[in-house]
């Protein structure tokens, strides 16, 4: 009896050792392998519409590269946009400021702007997603600069209304929205609380 009483306590001690070094290796091989980025579901139809970038102190989508812009080949002089983008932060009376992992966003009250970050070097574009609170159909502002780039997207929204910002990623290739995001509270549009 008191050999069956051994064994049954060597199995057990056992049985609990393989469990505490498998669960002390899971995390350290869950940090090694590559984690797929999650999609989100975004509402039908919603609008998606490409934020431009602003030279401090210029009107937001007054220095956008126009068609007669472009060179030969077709393409506008991005390294130009690029370089305001960055220069360019949100304005001091941005609110409702908003992060996730590798965007940024806020609304301008003062002109109804929507203002997009990118701070990370994926592949992705960063998107302020906008949203109503008297039924004005969502939108997305996408941030296609690059790393450490800001862009606006000049809207016009009620001034009686409020709106809910949601910053998140965008893979252009694919038109797919992913995790992580983060949502804003209601922000009125006149900017008074």
């Amino acid at each position: 009896m008191r050999g069956n009483r051994r064994s049954k306590l060597s199995v057990l001690a056992g049985a609990s050792a393989l469990a505490l070094s498998a669960a002390t290796a899971t995390p350290a091989l869950a940090r090694d392998a590559a984690q797929a980025p999650v999609e989100v579901s975004m509402p039908a139809g919603i609008g998606i519409v490409e934020g431009v970038a602003t030279a401090p102190g210029a009107e937001p989508g007054a220095d956008a590269p126009s068609p007669a812009d472009e060179d030969e080949t077709g393409t506008a002089h991005k390294a130009d946009a690029v370089v305001s983008a960055r220069a360019a932060p949100p304005s001091n009376t941005c609110l409702g400021g908003v992060a996730a992992y590798g965007a940024k966003g806020c609304f301008q009250h003062n002109g109804d702007i929507v203002w997009v970050g990118d701070t990370e070097k994926d592949g992705m574009s960063a998107a302020v997603g906008v949203y109503t609170d008297y039924g004005r159909a969502a939108e997305v502002c996408v941030n296609r600069l690059g790393m450490n780039t800001w862009a606006t997207c000049n809207k016009d929204y009620r001034e009686s209304g409020n709106v809910r910002l949601r910053v998140l990623r965008y893979d252009g290739d694919t038109g797919k929205f992913y995790q992580p995001e983060a949502w804003s509270g209601w922000l009125p549009v006149d900017g008074k609380f």
